[in-house]
């Protein structure tokens, strides 16, 4: 079967690998369907240095070595069923919840949060199968199940929504409240959905790309240039001068941060859900002043999966205008292309 198989930095190649054949005792086989391409496989990609094991090692806890098979954000069908799977049968369709496994002794897994174990090693990265190859093999636990109204292209976009979804939660908004999104990539798309799913209609977004400002105004978000306007008072305007409630940052760039914390109402709330490459600085008065706070968010719980597969079947996301879908031969182009900031989501098609 064809995967797409990471060999190392800048190193992608689409070839012939075995098949998974039978799943073994929990598990299942799927039919992979379609698979996302995610700003964290670009770090992946690029920088394979910065993450917390030696890539060329095999994985502490997982024993998955190079080359590995790519794919995260990734549906599919049962096609096989291991022994002992008694929830999941032949020809169900499933979004795949990727994380694998974490240590379960570091302080982080201790106080219930698997995603930031250093050592959490999850499908499609760091751990054996993936969604960018035909077929694969998961633990059954793994799958959540699509309701009939979802189809196998939106189950999966369930995982990148997720932590949209996850980001929106940090934030504590209740519904009514006021809301900015730095940033109008997957990410940001996905909290722009989740916070019309918790009742926030009041969201501008603030999006330095003319295509990603047109896809995201598409979807009928309302949306400010920070380069070519003056954001403060686009905020100002927006929230007659109160500012807003908090921001969910998704640009991975230092001054976003910095512009969300000064459009914050006192006793807002930053949360910071992208990867930054670089360092920033900025000055704490800002939080001090204002009560104001940044916090992390990363991954998200299974039961977000489950209320984004729901919010799906309810039609609250519409990938109008914002997803793409190329073949499996495509990836490393896509991979370059989304580098450059072209385009919003990419899937794979992986049959």
């Amino acid at each position: 079967m064809k995967a797409a198989l990471f060999f190392g930095k800048e190193d992608i190649r689409v070839e012939e690998i075995p098949d998974p054949g039978r799943p073994g005792p929990g598990q299942v086989k799927l039919r992979n369907a379609y698979s996302g391409i995610c700003g964290s496989d670009l770090h992946f990609y690029y920088y394979p240095e910065a993450l917390p094991w030696d890539v060329h090692q095999a994985h502490p806890l997982t024993g998955a070595t190079l080359p590995q098979v790519l794919g995260h954000e990734f549906s599919g069908t049962v096609v096989d069923i291991g022994a002992g799977v008694t929830d999941v049968k032949i020809g169900d369709r499933a979004a795949v919840f990727p994380l694998a496994v974490s240590c379960g002794e570091c302080v982080a897994c201790r106080r219930g949060l698997p995603f930031s174990c250093r050592m959490m090693a999850s499908v499609g990265a760091s751990a054996p199968g993936g969604g960018l190859s035909e077929f694969t093999t998961v633990d059954a636990s793994a799958l959540h199940l699509l309701p009939d109204n979802v189809d196998l292209r939106m189950g999966a976009l369930v995982e990148p929504m997720s932590v949209g979804w996850h980001a929106v939660a940090r934030t504590g908004v209740d519904s009514g409240g006021t809301a900015l999104i730095a940033g109008a990539g997957p990410i940001g798309i996905g909290a722009w959905f989740a916070f019309k799913a918790r009742g926030v209609e009041k969201v501008l977004v603030s999006e330095p790309s003319a295509d990603r400002r047109a896809i995201i105004t598409a979807l009928g978000a309302t949306v400010v240039d920070p380069v070519n306007e003056d954001l403060a008072a686009a905020v100002a305007e927006f929230t007659g001068g109160a500012g807003v409630d908090v921001a969910v940052e998704a640009a991975g760039a230092g001054p976003a941060i910095t512009a969300a914390l000064a459009s914050l109402a006192p006793g807002g709330r930053v949360v910071v859900v992208s990867l930054h490459e670089h360092p920033m600085e900025f000055n704490p008065t800002l939080l001090m002043m204002g009560e104001t706070e940044i916090v992390g968010a990363v991954g998200y719980k299974p039961e977000e999966f489950d209320a984004v597969i729901a919010a799906m079947a309810n039609g609250i996301y519409d990938t109008t205008g914002w997803v793409e879908e190329i073949p499996l031969t495509g990836v490393v182009d896509a991979i370059h292309a989304l580098r450059n900031g072209t385009g919003a989501k990419v899937l794979i098609r992986s049959n």
